[in-house]
């Protein structure tokens, strides 16, 4: 008697264990939340750039947000976002992730190797060294500054 029932419990487990793999992450869901740190926000950033998912991403800028940039100078919010979707974004490494947290800001410093073309031009193939600012507001956390410190010294 119990064998008889022991197959189908065990077919109707596999089964509903199986359907937790089977759904993947809505495309435009956000891991925003789930950001524990300097690098998960830094992974949330990019994760945004390479989806081209440009609202998502423009919530987590502040309106004061100033950016140094190779190609552009000072750059605030409007400005930098005109350049970021002008990355097309193919893949993205990073690397030598440092955070150091004061009070209610994170200042992170890191290295980006990237494939893909900006204005239609192929990225550089070393990495660059970059630093944000992230402050955490009412609204989460917001990058208040960001720089591009140019390639990486070997």
């Amino acid at each position: 008697m119990q064998n008889r029932f022991a197959m189908p419990v065990l077919l109707a487990a596999t089964l509903l264990l199986q359907a937790c793999t089977v759904w993947r992450e809505h495309p435009g869901s956000s891991k925003w939340t789930d950001a524990t740190g300097g690098e998960g926000l830094e992974r949330s950033f990019w994760k945004e750039v390479k989806g081209k998912r440009w609202n998502e991403l423009e919530h987590h800028i502040a309106s004061n947000y100033v950016a140094i940039s190779l190609q552009g100078g000072r750059l605030d919010k409007a400005a930098a976002l005109v350049q970021i979707q002008q990355l097309q974004l193919d893949d993205y490494t990073l690397g030598d992730v440092q955070g150091e947290m004061n009070s209610d800001t994170f200042v992170v410093t890191y290295t980006v190797a990237m494939r893909g073309t900006f204005r239609g031009q192929p990225l550089p193939t070393e990495p660059l060294r970059m630093m944000t600012v992230w402050q955490r507001e009412s609204a989460g956390w917001m990058a208040i500054a960001h720089s591009v410190l140019g390639p990486e010294n070997k």
